[in-house]
């Protein structure tokens, strides 16, 4: 039996992992559990803090969740939430030996005859898996990603974990119902498993980005990738922080690529790269200095029916022309129920700020005087605070990648103090939409990719 059919679902795998994240997480479960639940001592920085780092030495997708729920408002306590962005993609990299296992299970006994070089040693390592530098027989030069073992059986066990996290903040009186967001997390984590299907985000996003010099997409070499093995053109580049001191004018360039890698997919397409962390780019350089930005991982892409996009163009439309219908029915096609005007009232604090740079015709900054990991914190709290009184709300699931992508990119954007025109870039992109051409260009673009919907 390959390495590859041992590698399936195996309980064996699925109990030992169950006994890690069970000791790391319950014991930090138990000592919050041991004070006084409801009152502010079981909500402190110390339990937050170790709570952040039980799942921190974590290799694997549990981390990975830990930092998606901390991007949605009250998921967990806003000091869990400040804890768990912390966390870092970022494991201590597989050795040499699993590499060549790894290697040979997917590629054959014979698998390093088909490269002209590869490097045992990791060029980054991440929560599923490693990428290795290599060159093709012929001298170019490749990214090789490849999975780490056991991480199906480990994505079923921490999803099977996640109800912990909720449970601690449903003890504590959440106003949020966690269900439609655990559905949506658990998709997409078991979603990047597969390899093959992060084969074809990448020729989505090459299709859909061919027009967008600016932004740069690898390409894939199907007979040097399976399941569990990537392997794509390699891109050079450098640290988007690299940029920090750069002047205003590259620092601006760079963070308009960055719209676009987001918000065009988005718009003509109802794609988006749902995990816009700071390590899935790099900046690219053109006639010796920054031109745009490389996108390097395609495995937390979120497909939206075309009626969704519909609903975030009617919603950003209602808030410019103050209609108050179109936003309801913004919400309405997004899904939420039970609205009335209270509840509406409520969204709308965290629509405005969401869509605040959109909204205004100038060049300015995406917030002022906030730092990247408090970027949305005042609001989710105000959302807390005004939800607290009228009883759980359920989100509905595709808000989920949304909402938490648009929070990245806009600690990018504050990253790198950008000064930019978003209304202007975002009227570009939205020029002559419509529902039903969306429809189009994504049905045509995903039969091309090999995709389904999501």
């Amino acid at each position: 039996m390959s390495e590859r059919d041992s590698e399936a679902n195996r309980f064996s795998a699925r109990a030992a992992r169950y006994a890690r994240v069970g000791a790391n997480v319950g014991g930090v479960a138990a000592r919050i559990a041991g004070t006084k639940l409801f009152g502010l001592e079981g909500r402190n920085a110390t339990n937050a803090e170790a709570l952040a780092k039980a799942l921190g030495g974590l290799k694997g997708p549990l981390m990975k969740v830990a930092q998606l729920v901390a991007t949605i408002p009250d998921v967990v306590p806003p000091e869990y939430a400040a804890e768990l962005q912390k966390l870092q993609s970022e494991a201590p990299p597989m050795g040499a030996a699993f590499v060549k296992r790894r290697m040979q299970a997917e590629l054959g006994a014979s698998w390093r005859g088909r490269f002209g070089e590869f490097d045992l040693k990791p060029a980054a390592a991440a929560s599923l898996g490693q990428v290795h530098r290599a060159t093709s027989l012929d001298g170019a030069p490749f990214a090789c990603k490849l999975q780490y073992p056991d991480m199906e059986s480990a994505v079923e066990a921490d999803i099977s974990q996640l109800e912990i996290l909720f449970g601690l903040h449903r003890r504590m009186g959440a106003v949020i119902d966690t269900s439609e967001i655990a559905k949506e997390i658990s998709a997409r984590v078991r979603e990047e498993l597969d390899y093959r299907r992060e084969a074809k985000h990448v020729a989505l996003y090459r299709q859909m980005l061919a027009a967008t010099p600016e932004v740069r997409v690898p390409d894939v070499v199907p007979e040097l990738s399976t399941r569990r093995l990537l392997t794509m053109g390699w891109l050079d580049g450098d640290k988007i922080l690299n940029h920090k001191q750069a002047s205003q004018q590259v620092r601006d360039r760079i963070s308009t690529a960055m719209f676009r890698a987001w918000w065009r997919p988005f718009s003509h397409h109802g794609v988006i790269h749902g995990d816009p962390h700071l390590g899935n780019y790099t900046v690219f350089q053109e006639g010796g200095e920054p031109g745009g930005i490389n996108l390097l991982d395609y495995g937390c892409i979120r497909i939206f029916p075309p009626s969704f996009v519909g609903g975030v163009v009617d919603l950003y439309r209602g808030l410019l022309e103050g209609d108050d219908a179109r936003v309801v029915h913004a919400y309405e096609v997004w899904g939420f129920k039970g609205l009335n005007k209270e509840l509406i009232d409520i969204l709308n604090i965290w629509a405005r700020f969401i869509y605040g740079p959109l909204l205004e015709d100038r060049t300015r900054r995406i917030a002022e005087g906030v730092s990247p990991a408090e970027y949305g914190r005042k609001q989710a709290f105000q959302v807390h605070s005004a939800l607290k009184a009228r009883g759980p709300v359920t989100v509905p699931r595709e808000f989920v990648f949304m909402d938490r992508a648009a929070i990245g990119l806009g600690g990018v954007f504050l990253h790198l103090d950008a000064e930019l025109n978003f209304h202007r870039l975002f009227e570009q992109e939205i020029e002559d939409f419509s529902v039903e051409r969306v429809a189009l260009e994504q049905a045509a673009a995903l039969a091309i990719a090999g995709l389904g919907h999501s």
